[in-house]
């Protein structure tokens, strides 16, 4: 799976991250392999110009998607969906972005998050403008979110346990550079 990323904004972002949410998004989601998406960072003034051009919409937003074909977004994990696809361009506003997240009382990398599980379900077909859609995407925005945090967190857990290993490994002579150098010797 492709996904590029370009920060075109001013303001620093976990642009690593960002496209973590995205693959995770997408590889729950059954998306193909060979998928391509594009993740574009941008400041107020030009969101704002793409919301008006595109929405008819005065002022910045915080996430715009703009699919680049129709994706028939797989329903379930046991989907084999195997077909390669241009999924578009996700364009997200951090400044606007950071705001936002202040008035709802997290951090800014949280709002981020959700924007690009937001723009991606876009992507793929799942739209909130009406009451049944809205629950609908929003209920899988969530679960999706909730799981990523949930792998983040475990992932993060592990390596702060493989560095707590290899220390207390090292301090008794046992880490891994030495392991390799010893079964070296003995193969002489």
């Amino acid at each position: 799976m492709s996904i590029e990323i370009a920060n075109e904004s001013v303001v620093r972002v976990p642009e690593t991250t960002i496209v973590s949410v995205a693959r995770f998004v997408l590889d729950r989601m059954g998306v193909s392999r060979l998928a391509e998406l594009s993740i574009v960072l941008v400041e107020l003034d030009v969101m704002a110009d793409l919301h008006e051009r595109w929405m008819d919409l005065s002022g910045p937003t915080d996430v715009m998607a703009f699919p680049m074909e129709e994706y028939e977004a797989p329903r379930g994990q046991d989907s084999t969906e195997t077909s390669p696809g241009l999924l578009g361009d996700l364009v997200l506003c951090p400044e606007f972005a950071r705001d936002q997240a202040r008035k709802a009382g997290h951090g800014m990398e949280d709002e981020l998050y959700l924007l690009t599980v937001h723009g991606v379900l876009h992507l793929l077909g799942y739209d909130h403008a009406e009451p049944e859609e809205e629950r609908e995407m929003f209920a899988l925005q969530n679960r999706l979110l909730a799981e990523f945090r949930e792998a983040k967190t475990e992932a993060e857990r592990a390596a702060q346990q493989r560095d707590a290993d290899s220390r207390v490994l090292g301090v008794v002579g046992l880490d891994e550079s030495q392991e390799a150098t010893a079964d070296g010797d003995s193969e002489r």
